[in-house]
């Protein structure tokens, strides 16, 4: 039986509301002031508080701050109805008029109780679960990322995911989404490098009708999609420096204009990014805003490639293969000794999402109840060894590697951060060769590398070369 509080001005000892409330199966206490509410009960113990607006010379919202988490309903006669109004500014779920109908009142009481018992549920089950529910990992590092993510996820504050491609970034913005107070909204994810730079500022931010060929009529943009959720950006570092811009604007002052208006629009998202570069060193060449990637920056969390993880890659695997059996309906399948020892040693640059397309390969083409080594298909090909080789090498002579690179060696990048990491910091006493043979790769391949990445040459270097 759900219990309510009312608190009201003494009527000679009889209450019609708590007659009417008794009547319909809740169990009522009547106090005739604050201080006796508190004095005679555990305010917590009560499903719903209806108090006067005045009680015995004091205002009833004085009961909200001590109410905490348990709805308080305002009653209020028709000539206070403007006081009712700013009750709920205060923080009252809501206000009745006297004299009331009794059918109204009735309505207003169970339509509250439903909600808040609705939001009682969703909050327990949210503290109930917690990340090592929604991702697998039993290493070190994952509980580390476990740690920060339970303890980020009840905030609003932003989140930069970050990890190498494949490594669960996704998988990681989704569980912050689920254990947050926004998880009864959407999280809408958007991933940055697959919209075409022409069109990420009206995908994103919207657009009014004309403001370019082809808007024959307004459109909101996905930002507008996430309001009062969680917005996530997958692969932020290939996000435009205008967009960025105005993305900073969102964070900064929670409003955005469509492409094409004059007049804002206030938003309520919570950011999380992701990204595989290093956004830090692309803010010191100015492919990324310094100011935007502080402002996202306010929480790191580090994924650990899978060749890190140690024992978790065969729990994974395992895993994995027990969802492919699932999804594709066929019978039992076991991987083999020699498969499991060729995950084991495999580096998987591909990470997780690679270890998922191997396993799924070796079910579909798994002609008994065993999968082996050779149909998962994962031998390292020739430019991988020659490149961890280079690595090796490089890593070998420490006295030709700055102290800086150094202390940041064991940190987990992807192998583009690592090429532009050592190329930027050792491009000043290195020529284009001496570069390429520490990388174990050619001047060609260097070069195009550079290209790719954006990396350009120190003055002077052609002269050297």
């Amino acid at each position: 039986m759900q219990r309510i509080l009312v608190i009201e001005d003494e009527n000679n000892g009889y209450s019609e509301l708590v007659e009417i409330l008794s009547g319909h199966n809740f169990q009522v206490e009547n106090v005739h002031s604050i201080n006796q509410a508190v004095d005679d009960f555990p305010i917590a113990s009560f499903d719903l508080i209806i108090t006067d607006l005045r009680v015995s010379g004091q205002a009833g919202t004085d009961i909200i701050p001590l109410a905490h988490e348990i709805p308080v309903l305002v009653m209020a006669s028709f000539a206070s109805l403007r006081s009712a109004v700013e009750a709920m500014k205060l923080g009252a779920v809501d206000y009745i008029a006297k004299p009331y109908d009794e059918t109204d009142l009735l309505s207003s009481v169970e339509d509250i109780l439903n909600k808040h018992s609705h939001r009682s549920t969703t909050q327990e089950r949210r503290q109930s679960k917690n990340a090592s529910d929604m991702i697998y990992g039993r290493c070190q590092p994952m509980r580390k990322v476990f740690g920060l993510i339970d303890k980020v996820a009840p905030t609003d504050a932003s989140v930069l995911i970050q990890g190498e491609t494949g490594s669960g970034k996704e998988l990681a913005a989704k569980a912050i989404h689920e254990l947050s107070r926004r998880s009864n909204q959407e999280i809408v994810c958007i991933n940055c490098a697959a919209i075409p730079e022409s069109l990420i500022e009206s995908e994103l931010f919207g657009h009014e009708k004309g403001a370019f060929t082809g808007a024959v009529s307004a459109r909101a943009g996905l930002i507008e999609a996430a309001d009062g959720g969680t917005l996530f950006l997958d692969e932020i570092g290939e996000l435009p420096l205008d967009a960025q811009a105005r993305l900073l604007r969102v964070l900064q002052e929670g409003e955005i204009r469509r492409v094409g208006s004059i007049s804002s629009r206030k938003v309520d998202v919570r950011l999380i990014a992701a990204t595989h570069r290093n956004l830090k060193a692309l803010s010191r060449t100015g492919q990324f805003r310094e100011d935007l990637y502080y402002r996202l920056n306010v929480v790191q969390i580090r994924l650990p490639p899978l060749r890190e993880r140690g024992r978790d890659i065969t729990g994974l695997a395992h895993l994995l293969l027990n969802n492919s059996l699932d999804r594709m309906s066929r019978p039992e399948v076991e991987l083999s000794s020699d498969a499991l020892r060729a995950i084991q040693e495999y580096n998987w640059p591909g990470n997780v999402r690679e270890l998922e397309n191997a396993i799924e390969r070796g079910v579909i083409l798994c002609e008994n109840d065993l999968i082996t080594a050779d149909l998962l298909d994962i031998e390292p090909t020739a430019a991988e060894i020659s490149l961890n080789q280079g690595l090796v090498r490089s890593s070998a002579n420490p006295q030709q590697m700055s102290s800086h690179h150094l202390s940041n060696i064991n940190r987990p990048l992807s192998m583009e951060d690592y090429f532009q990491q050592f190329v930027l910091e050792n491009q000043s006493r290195m020529n284009e060769t001496e570069l390429a043979r520490h990388l174990g790769i050619s001047r060609k391949s260097l070069w195009e590398k550079r290209q790719k990445l954006g990396i350009p040459r120190r003055k002077g270097d052609e002269a050297k070369n």
